[in-house]
């Protein structure tokens, strides 16, 4: 081969290895730029999972507290109703050791205004009067009376009053109502 055709050889092998060069070089910020996004998104995942582990835990925390809560205004309330009727029961049996007849029927008077002061507090109201009107939502009619002193509907006589706490009705009065 001649001298021309060689040198024009390393000329192209020369350009062929500088593109190679700058193929390469091109190649490597692309890696390196490819490495820097997957390890950011490694990062992001990371922070996520972490995100999301910490998520779980809270949510387990609050719902162990949120029972033990629960057990506890239970029985907060459940002991709030029974000391408010255990002094009831201290005078029910102050009065028993009375066997005079007045100090007795006071006593039992004394006994059921502490009652009926119990049930007040813990929000219990009593209903069922003689002369209210008959509402079957709250009464339960077990007899019926012609009384020309009352109007039709009309509760003639309470033989058992009835107790609601809000609009929770805990038990019907039972009525004689007038026809």
């Amino acid at each position: 081969m001649d001298e021309k055709n060689i040198n024009t050889e390393e000329v192209v092998s020369e350009e062929t290895a500088e593109t190679e060069a700058k193929a390469d070089k091109k190649e490597n910020k692309e890696i390196k730029k490819l490495k820097e996004q997957l390890e950011k998104a490694e990062a992001d995942l990371a922070a996520a999972n972490d995100k999301y582990l910490r998520m779980i835990a809270e949510y387990d925390n609050f719902r162990k507290r949120s029972a033990k809560e629960k057990e506890g205004a239970y029985a907060d309330a459940y002991a709030d109703a029974l000391s408010a009727i255990l002094p009831v029961i201290d005078n029910l049996e102050r009065a028993l050791m009375f066997s005079e007849g007045e100090a007795l029927t006071e006593g039992v008077k004394m006994t059921l205004k502490q009652f009926e002061d119990a049930l007040s507090r813990l929000g219990v109201d009593a209903f069922g009067a003689r002369g209210d009107a008959f509402d079957p939502h709250f009464h339960n009619a077990v007899m019926q009376v012609e009384d020309a002193e009352l109007e039709a509907g009309t509760i003639a006589e309470v033989f058992q009053k009835g107790y609601k706490k809000g609009d929770k009705i805990i038990r019907d009065a039972m009525v004689k109502v007038a026809n």
